[in-house]
């Protein structure tokens, strides 16, 4: 009898969270096959088991929720991707305005290229209290709003690539005002309602989530009030199979439009041969094309990617924080490069 696809993958994906995570899921899409492998229990107190409805924070895996938000809203006209930042400010924000020498537009939050730093000014200072815990839980709309009157781009918007949370949470703040809602009730509405995502969610207190440890440590959930477009998104392995297989199979699909966009390459990365989409990564291996990303919180660890050649996906997530040597999460690659060797 064959053996679900990812089985023979499991035991090194644990091995790579080890010592301090309890709990690990791995998801394989490979054709017509699917499986969702689970370790441990949701905790170091606790004897519930890891299921598939697990819930893990997913961290910067997040930033491609968005990046489909985006598409999706325009797809539907709600805006371009070209329109400059101040066109979705919130009315109350403005006049304020990023210091550049030349407009900021959506595409470039996308990509990485906003000339933006990697933090808003103001979130250090108020991250040291809970900074190996909770870094970005006192940064709020009002932060957001002041440390923008207070940016000064580093490079001009468009010329260079530098990866920016600033950016990208910018950018799901300005899709929520734009939609006329928060971002987490546009992501249930456009996103995760349309994908039939049902464990994917923004709130902190979802039923039968995973603790987060760091060293061992367990962790409170993450939260992030200002910046939720760039790391507040949590999932099971399910409901990642389902997002990722959408993403192979765009055609018949709702957002098929926006699946297609997110996956066309929009420029090269520096020093390497592969490229950036709406923020997935891009890399051509022997005429395959794979699109990854990964993500951590203080206490999780995650990555997803798909081959649509070779109709192949892999999501892997932990409840540890991120090793130095970011073994799990190439761990999770190696796993979808594999993969889609074999199938072609």
């Amino acid at each position: 009898m064959e053996r679900p696809p990812g089985e023979a993958e499991l035991d090194g994906i644990v091995r790579a969270a080890a010592p301090y995570a309890t709990a690990v899921t791995l998801a394989v899409v490979a054709g017509d096959r699917q499986a969702v492998h689970c370790h441990g229990r949701l905790g170091r107190d606790t004897a519930a088991p890891c299921t598939p409805e697990t819930v893990f924070e997913l961290g910067s895996v997040t930033k491609t929720f968005t990046a489909l938000l985006l598409a999706t809203m325009a797809a539907r006209g709600e805006l371009a991707l070209d329109d400059p930042v101040e066109r979705h400010l919130p009315r109350h924000w403005r006049p304020a305005a990023v210091r550049s020498g030349a407009p900021i537009r959506l595409l470039h939050l996308a990509t990485h290229t906003s000339g933006l730093p990697r933090l808003p000014p103001g979130l250090l200072a108020g991250a040291l209290p809970a900074f190996f815990s909770n870094p970005y839980a006192a940064f709020g709309d009002e932060q957001l709003r002041s440390g923008l009157t207070r940016t000064t781009v580093h490079h001009r918007p468009g010329s260079y690539f530098a990866y920016s949370n600033y950016g990208v949470g910018l950018l799901g703040r300005l899709l929520a005002e734009t939609g006329a809602g928060t971002y987490a009730e546009l992501l249930a509405d456009r996103v995760c309602r349309p994908l039939g995502l049902r464990s994917a969610t923004t709130g902190r207190d979802t039923p039968g989530r995973a603790t987060g440890h760091r060293r061992g440590r367990p962790l409170p959930p993450w939260h992030i009030p200002g910046l939720p477009g760039a790391g507040a998104v949590r999932a099971g392995g399910a409901d990642l199979l389902r997002y990722l297989r959408a993403h192979l199979s765009p055609g018949g699909c709702e957002l098929g439009a926006a699946l297609r966009d997110v996956q066309r390459p929009r420029l090269r990365l520096p020093r390497s041969a592969d490229q950036l989409a709406l923020v997935w990564n891009h890399r051509r291996i022997e005429g395959r094309d794979l699109y990854f990303h990964s993500g951590a919180t203080r206490g999780f660890t995650a990555f997803v990617g798909f081959c649509p050649r070779s109709a192949t996906a892999v999501a892997a997530l932990a409840n540890c924080g991120p090793a130095l040597d970011g073994r799990f999460v190439q761990g999770g690659y190696e796993v979808l490069k594999r993969l889609s060797h074999e199938r072609g």
